[in-house]
């Protein structure tokens, strides 16, 4: 399973059992990213704000995807949806691993997520806070989780990024031990522990 991220928390996976696209966005939606065409046999969207569900921007090859997809509800903030409304979470199994996307969680998590979560090899997650939960937060749900491999999303970058949500570092401060990779992608398996990888489509 190859996993590729192109900012935000838009990312491709791809394995021998299909493709999709997780949480594309619009174009101008996020400050200093710009998204490339790209072609999958499916496409994911966590909830309906602009810098999460362009799915016209992603081609759709007409195959159907090979991957086992379990949803489950959540929301973009701490009131149960008040402030922001509801969120969708999946995670997918393919080729024997199991993927976890977040998209915009807005809360700790309930003991019935924290149950059908359990033994992710990957774990997507937003830890920028303000419309998501922070960086505190972000790294309890890894110490609960105790992902095989964890990549943070959603944060403000050297050029990209929100001003209202913090800063990768905040983060990473927190994790302590963890690998930066100087690609946009990484191959399952391949890396444990916290992985940074480095968006590559700035405007």
């Amino acid at each position: 399973m190859k996993l590729t991220w192109y900012g935000h928390s838009c990312f491709l996976v791809e394995s021998a059992e299909g493709s999709a696209v997780f949480d594309p966005y619009a174009p101008g939606s996020v400050p200093g990213l710009c998204l490339p065409p790209l072609t999958a046999d499916a496409v994911f969207t966590s909830h309906g704000h602009a810098d999460h569900s362009y799915a016209a921007g992603v081609t759709l090859t007409g195959r159907k995807s090979g991957f086992r997809v379990r949803e489950l509800a959540s929301f973009h903030d701490e009131q149960q949806g008040k402030k922001r409304g509801e969120n969708t979470i999946r995670v997918i199994e393919s080729e024997g691993l199991r993927l976890a996307h977040l998209g915009d969680l807005g809360h700790a998590l309930t003991p019935s997520l924290a149950e059908a979560l359990k033994d992710l090899d990957v774990l997507l997650l937003p830890v920028g806070g303000f419309y998501t939960i922070g960086p505190e937060e972000a790294w309890k749900i890894v110490e609960e989780l105790k992902p095989r491999c964890a990549v943070p999303m959603h944060y403000r970058g050297r050029g990209f990024g929100y001003d209202v949500i913090a800063p990768l570092e905040d983060f990473l401060k927190l994790a302590g031990d963890y690998t930066r990779l100087q690609t946009n992608s990484l191959t399952v398996g391949e890396h444990s522990g916290v992985v940074v990888l480095t968006a590559n489509t700035h405007e």
